[in-house]
């Protein structure tokens, strides 16, 4: 029997909104996913320390607070720090096309996902780049720590 996917969905910083973040996690859920929620204002160091004692294979960020250019990349720092430097982040939220450049391009973000994505898509995503690490970083049966 195939482990499934695990995923964090986290929303960082002072955005006070997470409709769209349950959202997204009700669809990874029903998608097959194992998915930890958050919960909002959640700083970069309690994102990284989730992924790590969840031994995620995908994480995705919401944000409509328009600090993703602060946040976004002080995630990635630390999830470097932390040695997950290969674990796909994923962005969501209201990101201007030249901030999505730069978070994918500077960054290493795998995708942003803006308003109106179709959630078979962002699923669609989510598993490809969870799939992806899964294989490269856990290897054969993609166990992990866990399992």
């Amino acid at each position: 029997m195939a482990i499934p996917l695990r995923a964090v969905v986290a929303k960082p910083g002072l955005d006070g909104h997470d409709r769209g973040a349950k959202v997204i996690a009700r669809a990874l859920r029903d998608a097959g996913f194992e998915v930890i929620y958050t919960g909002l204002h959640r700083t970069p160091e309690e994102i990284v320390r989730t992924c790590l004692e969840e031994d995620v294979d995908v994480l995705l960020v919401s944000l409509l607070s328009g600090a993703h250019m602060v946040l976004v990349p002080e995630i990635i720092t630390r999830l470097r720090e932390a040695g997950l430097a290969e674990l796909p982040v994923l962005v969501g939220g209201i990101i201007p096309p030249a901030d999505a450049r730069k978070l994918v391009q500077e960054h290493g973000v795998a995708a942003v996902m803006g308003p109106g994505t179709p959630l078979s898509e962002i699923v669609a995503t989510a598993r490809e780049k969870g799939q992806h690490y899964r294989e490269k970083v856990k290897g054969p049966g993609g166990q992990g720590l866990i399992g």
